[in-house]
């Protein structure tokens, strides 16, 4: 399995921006779709977005659509998430993961591979 480590987390201001990364070893993480996740404190882990092997097809959760962007970089073994309009809402742990069968899915029990995530405060 593909080994998984985010950075980028970090504490910013309501409408603020910041940018995740996650570096991917192990394995070839072009054969991997790849997703981001977040969970809150009391709350259930979520979907956040995904990304196809090629990077050539997305999917997003309503909440985050039209303010976060996922992106990949096979040569450099890198997913990113690209995160605007920040909201209070949008506080959680963020956790990047793999699957290696192809197909989008928002499901977290379809990826096998996870990072240990970081940490976004969007403070009010």
């Amino acid at each position: 399995q593909v080994q998984l480590l985010e950075s980028g987390g970090g504490l910013v201001q309501t409408g603020g921006a910041l940018r995740l990364s996650c570096i991917a070893s192990g394995s070839t993480f072009g054969f991997y779709v790849m997703g981001w996740f977040r969970q809150a404190p009391g709350k259930e882990r979520e979907f956040v977005a995904a990304i196809g092997r090629s990077g050539g097809t997305t999917a997003y959760a309503d909440s985050v659509k039209g303010r976060f962007t996922i992106s990949r970089d096979n040569d450099n073994n890198m997913l990113y998430l690209q995160m605007g309009s920040l909201k209070p809402e949008d506080t959680a742990l963020y956790s990047c993961a793999g699957k290696p069968l192809a197909g989008l899915s928002n499901r977290d029990d379809d990826f096998p591979s996870w990072g240990q995530g970081t940490q976004v405060t969007v403070s009010s």
